[in-house]
This record gives C-alpha cells, structure tokens and sequence, in this order.
C-alpha cells in the first residue's frame, strides 16, 4: 500500500497547514504550477516528489519537471499532467492519450477547482486537488491525501480552508 498526497497550484505558496496534512504520506505528486525551484526543493526535501511543470513555471522548474508524467504505483498506471480537463471536457490531446495510454488515475491541475470524478466511459479515476496555494482567484485552499492499495484507491482525505484565513 502507498499513501500520497496530491497537490497542484502552489504558485510559491507552500501553507504550515500543508506539512502537517502530509506527514504520513509516502510520497507527494505535485500537477503544476510549482512556481519556484525552491518550492520544489522544499517539497522533495520533506517526502519524494513526483511532478509536472505547469503554465506559470520557469525555464528552470521546466528543466527539472517535465510537461507530462507516466508512472505505476502499486497495481494502478498514473497519467498527470497540468492542463487537461476533466471527463466530458478533456483537451483533444489529453482525451487522446486518456484513450491510448489507458492510465488508472488520471491528475491534473490547473483550473483550481478540485475535482475527484470517475470516468466511466474511460475507466479512470480523474482527480484535480485544486491550488495548494494563495495566488489565483480560488477562496479555499484545497489538497488530497489517499492510499493506493493494488488497484483500489481509498481512504481519499480533502484538506481544505479559506484561503484567507492561513496564517
């Protein structure tokens, strides 16, 4: 079994409540919009960072996080990206890798809206954790932890407070 924690949309923000949230996971994957070389740094410092670079990032977060990522955790194959939609509303060019890829979990950032739906036409689990961080025009600070066990995702937890409201 591994437990993750999930965030997207850090934009430089790395909130006190985020460590705490985070403390048991086994691993961090991170779909965009890091915002700074340090802040992935200080992510991969405190637990394994698995990560994507988003629209906002520098030519230095680029070089060190790819635009895409494919990976297997425990029995289920991961797709995460940052810009691509979620079911019913995919990009072209996400849909069409969704459709020959064939991944389990399918994460994404981006929008700042967390979203967990399972596509059933697909047969994947679409998460977006929302932002992480306090740059955007999102009022919650929202992130997510979960196990995978073999191929069953459970134990799913949503951190979520007003973004106003971090201290």
């Amino acid at each position: 079994m591994k437990k993750v924690g999930i965030l997207s949309d850090t934009h430089c923000t790395l909130i006190p409540q985020l460590f705490h949230f985070f403390k048991d996971v086994d691993e961090l994957w991170h779909a965009g919009d890091i915002g700074s070389i340090e802040t992935a740094d200080a992510l991969a410092a405190f637990k394994p960072l698995r990560a994507v670079h988003g629209n906002i990032d520098d030519h230095i977060v680029r070089m060190q996080y790819p635009e895409s990522l494919f990976f297997h955790v425990e029995d289920v194959n991961v797709y995460m990206t940052h810009i691509g939609g979620y079911p019913g509303h995919y990009m072209p060019e996400v849909k069409h890798i969704l459709q020959q890829k064939k991944p389990d979990l399918y994460i994404c950032g981006h929008s700042h809206i967390l979203k967990v739906i399972y596509d059933k036409q697909l047969n994947l689990l679409h998460v977006n954790p929302g932002a992480a961080g306090q740059s955007g025009f999102h009022k919650q600070i929202t992130f997510i932890r979960m196990a995978i066990d073999g191929k069953t995702f459970k134990d799913m937890e949503i951190f979520q407070i007003d973004r106003h409201k971090v201290i």
